[in-house]
């Protein structure tokens, strides 16, 4: 007996001593603070699916939030959250950035109006004030939704209401605006006790685009730990949509800052709208929004694809 115990005290020394395996440490940015939209990234977090997977994967909200796909491209970070239009704009700049994961392979920008107000048609916000808050990108999405009504960008006066979109509706500032996120601004104004009027632009026409994205630096893009953590975001998501409330409650208590009215409202219409595979691509949309970009004279020339599209699987 007193040998087995000498064994056994043994074998849990050695077993103690074993190293614990080595997670891979992630640098990943967020494009803004974090709000639903980044719901599988903080549930594979907070669910340990980052771990599970090896990775030791660090979230980092932007002071500016033009900056992250910038500093990536720098290789200041492994990842940053970024859209599809900026990483066209950005590659027809030269800047090393490939797409290798999406989020939200749809569309969230939108045209919005009060209910109650006199525009019931996009025709009618001729000779009407639209609030923006991102010069070039919105007026030319803002430019081609007039075009499908009869309009044009001089029929309607510009104000930069910078990012404060429900305010600026509310106090009548503008009469629209553009820029409103579909599961956002509608929840906003019905907290301010109003209702929105929505028009979506890949309806009105604009292309159909990847609203979230993952970018990585071309020459250093590790596949191997960029596979780990889509499958991580792969599964994060399909728990989180057959799990939305529990989600919510893990989400919520991720940071004191996210239990608040907007972000409830916001998770129910968010979480439907996330993509169930991270590593999906679809080309033809990547080449059809190219040639949006051009037209729109946002970019003077498209980049090859496959200059800035990584498939990842």
């Amino acid at each position: 007996m007193k040998l087995l115990v000498q064994l056994i005290a043994a074998l849990a020394l050695v077993c103690t001593a074993l190293p614990v395996a080595a997670q891979d440490k992630v640098r990943l940015l967020l494009d803004w603070f974090v709000n639903p939209d980044h719901a599988a990234l903080v549930i594979a977090k907070q669910r340990g699916l980052f771990t599970k997977h090896g990775l030791d994967v660090e979230m980092i909200a932007p002071a500016d939030p033009n900056a992250p796909p910038k500093l990536v491209a720098a290789g200041q970070a492994d990842y940053a959250v970024s859209y599809q239009p900026t990483l066209q704009m950005l590659a027809a700049e030269g800047l090393p950035l490939v797409r290798i994961g999406v989020l939200v392979a749809q569309p969230l920008n939108s045209l919005v109006a009060l209910e109650d107000s006199a525009v019931k048609t996009i025709a009618d916000f001729k000779g009407r004030k639209i609030g923006y808050s991102v010069s070039g990108f919105e007026e030319a999405v803002l430019g081609a939704m007039l075009e499908s009504a009869g309009l044009t960008l001089k029929d309607v006066t510009l104000v930069n209401v910078n990012f404060a979109l429900t305010t600026a509706l509310m106090s009548k500032q503008v009469d629209g605006v553009i820029g409103a996120f579909r599961n956002f601004e509608l929840n906003d104004l019905e907290i301010n006790k109003a209702k929105g009027r929505l028009w979506l632009v890949e309806k009105h026409g604009v292309p159909m685009y990847d609203e979230l994205i993952l970018v990585a630096k071309r020459e250093t893009v590790d596949a191997a730990r960029t596979k780990k953590l889509l499958a991580a975001i792969a599964e994060a998501t399909a728990w989180l949509k057959a799990n939305p409330a529990e989600g919510w409650a893990l989400f919520s208590k991720y940071g004191k800052e996210l239990d608040n009215e907007l972000n409830r409202l916001a998770w129910k219409d968010t979480v439907p709208l996330l993509t169930d595979d991270p590593t999906s691509l679809d080309r033809s949309r990547y080449e059809a929004f190219a040639a949006f970009l051009v037209k729109r004279g946002l970019i003077k020339q498209a980049p090859p694809l496959d200059s800035y599209l990584r498939d990842i699987r």
